[in-house]
C-alpha cells in the first residue's frame, strides 16, 4: 500500500541535514543502513534472479544449498558514493559484492570499510558485457550535491552508457536501486539526458525530492522508497513544493 509523502527541493533537504551534521550526527552510517536492509530485501523477491552460468557465477559456500548473489555497486565521489559503499560493507554478509569507482575521488574511509567487510574492487573492464550476471546492481554515482547539473561526465559517464547499453543487449536484465535519486536526474526538476540507469527502485533519504515525481523522474526512478534519516523536526517549518507515493517508509537505526 503507497502512503502520500510531501517533496522538497535539494537545497530544503540540504538545509535540514545541516544542523544534524555539524551536531556530528552520522547521517551516512544511518542512510547506508537502512539501504542495505532495502537492498537485502529485494534480494529476497521474486523478482531478483541469482544467476547460476556466467563469468561472474556466484560462489558456493558451506553447502550447495549456499549460493551467494552478486552485487554490483557504483559509487561516486561524493557522500552518495559513501553511502553505497557503507551498505555494501553491510550486504558482504549475504552476498558477493563488487565495488566500481567511477571517479578517482571517493570516500576513503567508506571504501576502506568495505573491502575489509569483503568487497571487492573491480574495473569496467570487469564488469562490461557482464553486467547481466549480476543479481543487482545498486547506483551510488550522484546524490543531490549535484544538483546544479547533474548530468554524468567522464569515467561516471562512461561506466552508465557501457553498463546501459549492455543491458540494452538483450537477455536478463538486473533490478537497479538508485541511492537517493538515478545518478544523472535533476533532484529538483526530473531533467536528464540518456545517460541514466533506470531504477526498479530507489531509496532515498530524509525526503522525496521533487524530481522523483517530475519530468523524467517517474520514469527512471521505480518504486520509491523514503527512509526517515531524522529530518522531519527540520522539515515541519519548511513548506513542500509538493507531494508523491512512495511504496514504503523505512525508519533509519540509530544505534
Amino acid at each position: 500500500m503507497s502512503e502520500r509523502v510531501p517533496t522538497y527541493t535539494a537545497e530544503q533537504v540540504r538545509a535540514a541535514e545541516r544542523p544534524l551534521l555539524e551536531a556530528g550526527v552520522p547521517l551516512m552510517r544511518r542512510a547506508a543502513g537502512a539501504l542495505a536492509d532495502v537492498v537485502r530485501a529485494e534480494l529476497a523477491t521474486p523478482e531478483t534472479v541469482v544467476t547460476m552460468t556466467g563469468v561472474l557465477e556466484p560462489v558456493i559456500r558451506e553447502t550447495p544449498l549456499a549460493l551467494r548473489p552478486r552485487v554490483l555497486v557504483l559509487a561516486g565521489s561524493g557522500d552518495n558514493g559513501g553511502d553505497a559503499l557503507y551498505a555494501a560493507a553491510h550486504l558482504s554478509r549475504i552476498a558477493d559484492v563488487d565495488a566500481l569507482l567511477v571517479s578517482e575521488r571517493f570516500h576513503v574511509t567508506a571504501l576502506a570499510t568495505a573491502v575489509a567487510a569483503g568487497v571487492r574492487r573491480v574495473d569496467l573492464p570487469e564488469v562490461d558485457d557482464a553486467v547481466r550476471h549480476y543479481a543487482l546492481v545498486v547506483d551510488g554515482i550522484l546524490g543531490i550535491g549535484a544538483s546544479t547539473d547533474p548530468a554524468l561526465r567522464g569515467r561516471a559517464r562512461g561506466a552508465v552508457t557501457a553498463i546501459r547499453d549492455d543491458l540494452r543487449r538483450g537477455g536478463r536484465m538486473p533490478r537497479v536501486i538508485a541511492v537517493d535519486i538515478p545518478s544523472g536526474l535533476h533532484p529538483d526538476t526530473g531533467v536528464a539526458d540518456d545517460a541514466v540507469l533506470t531504477a526498479s527502485v530507489t531509496v532515498t533519504f530524509g525526503a522525496v525530492k521533487s524530481g522523483l515525481v517530475t519530468g523524467r523522474g517517474p520514469d527512471l526512478a521505480g518504486d520509491i522508497v523514503l527512509v526517515d534519516i531524522g529530518l522531519g523536526p527540520a522539515l515541519a517549518s519548511v513548506d513542500p513544493v509538493g507531494a508523491a507515493s512512495v511504496s514504503r517508509i523505512v525508519t533509519a537505526s540509530t544505534d
